[in-house]
């Protein structure tokens, strides 16, 4: 029945594409949709039913667009002035530089990509002249003109092109930076942006990047994985920035930052990276929050046909004939795939109600999206909602219409970077039997850019838009008054060139500005950044803008506060303690936003009485996980202060939110182990016993806990300073020992009291952790059981787990490995089991021996290699034994077995498994052959975001698994089961890449050629 609904509903859904396109008079008729009932497979001839869809010429595509009423679209260039742009920018005089992407999808080798210089002599709004400026380049994606030059992103490198002798070709190509990845075209850094600090902001993407300078290759490079960076034009000094843009990033005027990838379309960064470096034990959450109301892939409302290739896909998909996710409930559209170029209006053109909006493309469905921003009372990132609803802001019935990218121009109008092509789907979610019918060079030698413009302006008005004074030529006094200007081009500019001149006589033209009152927000903000970029920010100003009236320049007073206060040459000024004792004053401010960056400020202050200003805001704000952060980001010092305080408030020390928060604060002092912390810790945990504060051993117990293997000096150091705390730990270890062990159907109960035995001594909780990892105990008390053991230093854990081995569920054995592979003496142990015949090869999964053979401990290495060299064959030896396989018939059914045994543990399929290694709609999306490699021989190819890497901890503690999120305090890795070690980045004492991918060789050893053969056939048949 499901197969005939799916086909019934693909006839409908392509009788209508069908009807579509004739009525729009792309073809006469069409035979794509004719055979839908035939049987499909990945031997079937598909070439009928994948026709070529025309493109429109550019006086064609006019006629195809639905626009916001009020709105109309013109074109400022089309090809062949243009082609395939993915990025540009406006220089000082108006001149218009596009980055070229030629070489889209799987043609970077041939260095197509290009940048273009339009000039529009005549000032009509429409780009006649056109330079190719440099080429030679693989993948360009971002542009950003300076110093009479322009910045551009070309995967692995930036460069900075320049034309000295004025024939509009660069003369000058310098990389001023290397490094970043290249291994997704969808992935590549990208969205050069101005920020208001005067640096330009980058969006890294998923590929990352080991940046180093351009001239300096052997350097120390800085290593950005989920990472953005900036750096300054004028000396290249780089720093990593918060979040992970995939293609798409802006800057707003207030400094708010957005971006978005493919399934969700919109974010916001809420908190910066160099506040979270502060303190190396903070474990911050990721900085991006996704802010639409209607979810991150939230329905869209293209008016242009579904693709056949799409349908077709999406079919067998739906049927299992070919691999990949079935998203949208098996629609193949009308929802967020592919969103792109967020960025936020700045311009003057529009109507008021305009500026602010977001406007995100959807290259999928050829459409441009606007999205309201709003504040809220009670959350430190905007709420973005769907501002018209059921249609677009932009939608055209062209499937060429692909709207990468975005720009605000000197006209005060949104540009639309159209890069015009035939299929933008990334090529390796191209099913084979699909693809081969498609040309993804298609459109290489088109492109269009297109302007939004108010449909009610006369051509008298447009005109006098594009003619007004530019600041190229303007002077420092004049430019420094153009930071007030209404339009954001003009304003960004602006402070470009001011950055670019560095002129001294701009700062008593920027305090002129800054102390306006009645100067727009925007104008007072960059004079304010000005100021401070060019070392002029005293610290009178500064106080004086801390108390403003406008909220908006408190909070990037705040902002710019803990910069000043870390700067070493204002650490003996006499007016810090006014800046001090005027950012404490702001734990009072009404405004969230405000107390927000106060709290980050605070960490920076030396005034003791920051800690009562730190306790105000979190116990106002006690609720809003943000606000918890940027205070806890505060303590890399005085923590110790802020729970003594916290602690003897009764009424928030009992609530839940208080709880938590006290814990966390607690497990930071005991991770830090700094022996006056800990007293004072000590010394309140005896004062809360005395007031029969429950909170008293909460904060105990997450002391010791957060002080992982140094938990038997930390609790020495605790008992050293106060009498009390060891005969309570031994209370309360003891009422755990007889929770543990209850005949409680309360798994829960048993849970907890099983997390507080890690507290004891090891002689004395072993036994019991011990044979509560027995299988006759429920699962979450075993994985508890395991937590705790591996809580200890000792090498005799591994007795008890080795012991019970043979007995644990697969994720148990998963997770009793990582905790022996953390230490050499009990990897070696586990070895030691294998090579005294106590467990064999076969107790062991691939990727714990794989781990074996990798430890970063090398006598480990050695031993594991010798125990396990007798299964050991090379990889083409097992490809040739398999190959087999490729003519057995599979079974699906045992297939599913195989597949939920040995590769759910990274993979996700049929709503079983954890996504953990490369997606399936990627990788295993090639002919059996092609999967063969990948099962038996993982290592031949290895995408960089699957390998494995190894980090040993100061302590001597291993951890292995993919880098799944780095911030500026801590790196994540994941492994099997989706188990995830947050590492602080202060406790790394090596961090190495195995070069090898998360998944391992030795499969063989689990399955047979025939099991080869169904797994295969599981993969790529109707589920």
């Amino acid at each position: 029945m499901l197969t005939g609904m799916v086909n019934s509903l693909y006839a409908k859904l392509a009788a209508v594409a069908a009807l579509l396109l004739v009525v729009t008079g792309r073809f006469a008729s069409t035979s794509w949709g004719a055979d839908a009932t035939s049987v499909d497979s990945v031997d079937r001839d598909y070439s009928a039913d994948l026709p070529r869809i025309p493109a429109l010429s550019p006086t064609e595509a006019p006629q195809s667009f639905e626009v916001e009423l009020g709105f109309a679209l013109e074109q400022a260039a089309v090809e062949p002035e243009v082609t395939d742009p993915v990025a540009l920018d406006f220089d000082e005089h108006g001149r218009l530089f596009v980055v070229e992407m030629l070489g889209y999808s799987e043609n970077a080798k041939e260095m197509l990509g290009r940048v273009r210089l339009l000039e529009d002599a005549d000032h009509d709004g429409r780009f006649e002249r056109s330079t190719i400026y440099a080429d030679g380049l693989g993948w360009p994606t971002a542009i950003l003109c300076y110093d009479g030059g322009v910045f551009v992103a070309a995967a692995p490198e930036i460069w900075y092109f320049k034309d000295v002798d004025g024939d509009g070709q660069a003369d000058v190509r310098k990389v001023a930076f290397t490094g970043f990845g290249t291994h997704n075209v969808q992935g590549l850094l990208n969205s050069f942006r101005w920020g208001l600090d005067n640096r330009i902001h980058v969006a890294v993407s998923s590929c990352g990047a080991d940046l180093r300078r351009g001239n300096q290759p052997d350097s120390e490079p800085l290593v950005l994985r989920g990472r953005n960076f900036s750096f300054d034009p004028r000396t290249l000094a780089a720093r990593a920035e918060s979040g992970a843009s995939q293609h798409g990033y802006f800057i707003d005027p207030l400094g708010r930052e957005f971006t978005c990838n493919n399934s969700n379309h919109i974010q916001q960064i809420v908190s910066d990276d160099a506040d979270l470096s502060r303190n190396a034990y903070l474990q911050a959450p990721s900085p991006l929050r996704s802010i639409a109301v209607e979810g991150p892939t939230a329905d869209v409302f293209r008016v242009s046909p579904v693709e056949p290739w799409r349908e077709i896909r999406t079919r067998l998909r739906a049927k299992g004939i070919v691999p990949g996710i079935v998203e949208g409930g098996g629609r193949p559209a009308g929802y967020f795939t592919s969103a792109t170029g967020v960025t936020i209006y700045t311009g003057d053109a529009w109507p008021a109600e305009y500026r602010g909006n977001a406007f995100i493309g959807d290259v999928g469905s050829n459409l441009v999206h606007r999205k309201t921003l709003a504040s809220q009372p009670d959350d430190v990132a905007l709420v973005a909602r769907r501002a018209t609803p059921g249609r677009e802001f932009v939608a055209s019935k062209d499937i060429w219409f692909r709207p990468v990218q975005f720009a605000n121009g000197p006209d005060g109008n949104l540009y639309i970077l159209d890069m015009y092509r035939e299929v933008i789907e990334h090529p390796d979610s191209l099913p084979p039997v699909i693809k081969k019918h498609l040309d993804l060079t298609s459109g290489r030698d088109k492109g269009r850019l297109y302007r939004v413009i108010r449909a009610d302006r006369t051509a008298e008005q447009q005109r006098e838009q594009f003619h007004r004074r530019l600041p190229g030529d303007a002077t420092t006094a004049e430019l420094v008054a153009m930071l007030a200007h209404p339009n954001g081009w003009h304003w960004t500019t602006a402070a470009r060139l001011l950055y670019q001149r560095h002129d001294p006589a701009a700062a008593d033209e920027l305090r002129k500005l800054l102390d306006d009152h009645n100067a727009p927000i925007e104008g007072r903000v960059l004079a304010l950044y000005g100021l401070q970029s060019a070392g002029e920010l005293d610290a009178p100003a500064l106080i004086e803008t801390l108390a403003d009236a406008a909220p908006q320049l408190r909070e990037q007073a705040a902002r710019l506060a803990g910069c000043w206060l870390r700067d070493a040459a204002n650490a003996e000024s006499k007016s810090r303690s006014g800046v001090e004792q005027a950012l404490i004053s702001l734990a009072d401010d009404p405004e969230l936003n405000v107390r927000y960056r106060a709290a980050f400020a605070l960490g920076d202050c030396q005034d003791a009485a920051r800690m009562a200003a730190l306790a105000k805001i979190v116990k106002r704000d006690a609720a809003n996980a943000d606000m918890q952060v940027a205070v806890l980001s505060s303590l890399s010092h005085g923590a110790e202060s802020l729970l003594h305080e916290l602690v003897a408030d009764n009424e928030y020390a009992a609530t839940p939110a208080g709880r938590a928060f006290l814990a966390e604060v607690a497990r930071q002092i005991g991770a830090r182990g700094d022996q006056r912390e800990l007293a004072s810790l000590a010394a309140d945990v005896m004062a809360a016993r005395q007031r029969k504060q429950p909170i008293a051993n909460e904060i105990l117990v997450a002391a010791l806990r957060g002080a992982g293997g140094q938990a038997a000096e930390v609790r020495r150091q605790l008992s050293s300073r106060t009498e009390a705390i060891e005969p309570l730990i031994g209370e309360l270890v003891a009422a755990a020992l007889q929770q543990a062990v209850a005949a409680d159907p309360d798994v829960a109960a048993r849970v907890a009291a099983i997390n507080q035995l890690s507290m004891g001594a090891f002689d004395a909780v072993a036994p019991t952790l011990g044979e509560l990892i027995a299988p006759d105990q429920p699962q979450e008390v075993q994985s508890a059981a395991l937590a705790a053991l591996g809580q200890f230093s000792e090498g005799e854990i591994s007795k008890p787990i080795v012991a019970a081995w043979r007995g644990m569920s697969p994720a148990l054995r998963l997770q009793g490995a990582e905790l022996l592979l953390s230490r050499a003496a009990t990897a070696a142990a586990l070895v030691a089991a294998v090579e005294g015949g106590q467990l064999t090869s076969r107790d062991l999964d691939p990727s714990t021996i794989q781990r074996l053979k990798t430890h970063a401990d090398a006598a480990v290495r050695e031993r594991a290699a010798k125990a396990f060299a007798a299964s050991a064959s090379t990889r083409s030896e097992v490809l040739a034994a398999y190959s087999q396989a490729l003519e057995l018939e599979g079974n699906l059914d045992h297939g599913r077995e195989l597949f939920r045994k040995h590769c759910a543990v990274c993979h996700r399929r049929e709503g079983y498994g954890t996504e953990v290694g490369a997606d399936l709609a990627t990788v295993l999306t090639r002919t059996p052959e092609a999967l063969l490699v990948n099962v038996l021989d993982p290592n031949r190819e290895v995408d960089p975001k699957f390998i494995q890497y190894n980090i040993v901890t100061v302590d001597g503690l291993t951890h292995s698994g993919v880098v799944s999120a780095e911030t500026a305090s801590t790196v994540t890795l994941t492994g099997a089961e989706k188990a995830t070690q947050t590492v602080p980045r202060a406790d790394i004492d090596v961090m190495e890449s195995t070069g090898l991918s998360l998944m391992p060789e030795g499969f063989e050893r689990e399955i047979d050629p025939q099991g080869i053969a169904d797994l295969i056939a599981y993969l790529r048949s109707e589920l």
